[in-house]
């Protein structure tokens, strides 16, 4: 069976009311599972996760953004997390008997849906029309703010959709990748630039890891920093590695870790490599699981 596996974000994670609508577009139909649902305050963000038939995937992702598109108001937005319109990305990532080529045709169905709704859209990661669009940071440079006017640059034309920004509804990203794991650190100080200097010497564009992308982030109502990381590569980049690092670096500050998070899902394979390092056990294998025996064909 062909399944495929969607993250949409979304620009709302305080007002209940809209995560609700958002959410209901992908509950109670046929041949698509709604795996997990996370707003967050501080961000501000919804992050949606869903698996199903391709088609079932894409028609459910489209009625979420003209529900996102009428109850979002991205004039009023505000949040610590990079964005630049109220769906700001939607990846597709290959689960079964579907490839990555196959998740870059859904892309840009799904970006021309979008566009014929007057909303600019950008592909990114394997679905980029050129090198510069690759980088999901390079295109959401500026955000929803700067975007204005980088529009209007030739070089910022979008790949569907006007090339004049919507006031309400910003604009859009939507890609084909590899699974990405989402994984985050909190650190106790509330000094923004302590996180912000971690993340820069972390990510793989300050020197740092491959495979890793990282921003600084604030968490006022904890009173605490964040440095928000991206793992696009797991197999190449480990979670522990990237922990070990943050850890490392924290030190020089007096800075240490309160705890961590996981976005959404991730592979077990991840979890398997993060165990085996932390406990030391020479070839451990997913066989080794228990509940992994137990999984029905």
């Amino acid at each position: 069976m062909k399944r495929v596996m969607c993250i949409p974000n979304y620009s709302e994670g305080k007002d209940q009311n809209t995560i609700d609508k958002i959410t209901e577009c992908f509950r109670a139909k046929e041949n698509i599972k709604l795996i997990d649902y996370q707003p967050d305050a501080d961000h501000n963000r919804l992050v949606v996760e869903v698996i199903g038939e391709p088609e079932a995937v894409i028609d459910a992702v489209l009625e979420s953004v003209k529900v996102a598109s009428e109850l979002i108001d991205m004039t009023k937005h505000h949040g610590a997390h990079p964005r630049m319109g109220a769906v700001d990305v939607i990846p597709f990532v290959p689960v079964t008997e579907v490839t990555t080529e196959d998740c870059v045709e859904y892309a840009k169905k799904v970006g021309a849906a979008i566009g014929e709704m007057g909303i600019p859209v950008y592909l990114y990661e394997d679905a980029a029309t050129s090198p510069d669009r690759k980088n999901l940071a390079k295109v959401r440079k500026g955000q929803y703010e700067g975007f204005f006017d980088k529009i209007k640059e030739p070089e910022w034309k979008p790949d569907f959709g006007p090339q004049e920004m919507n006031a309400k509804s910003g604009a859009t990203a939507v890609a084909a990748r590899f699974h990405l794991v989402a994984f985050n650190v909190n650190l106790n100080t509330n000094n923004l630039e302590i996180a912000d200097k971690i993340a820069k010497t972390v990510r793989h564009i300050g020197g740092g890891l491959r495979f890793v992308k990282a921003i600084g982030l604030e968490l006022e109502e904890k009173g605490q920093t964040q440095v928000s990381m991206n793992l696009v590569n797991f197999e190449k980049t480990a979670i522990y590695q990237a922990l070990e690092m943050v850890k490392s670096e924290a030190k020089r500050y007096g800075v240490t870790v309160v705890n961590t998070e996981l976005i959404g899902l991730l592979p077990l394979q991840a979890l398997i490599d993060s165990a085996a390092y932390y406990m030391q056990i020479d070839g451990l294998k997913q066989e080794q699981v228990l509940e992994t025996l137990l999984i029905e064909e």
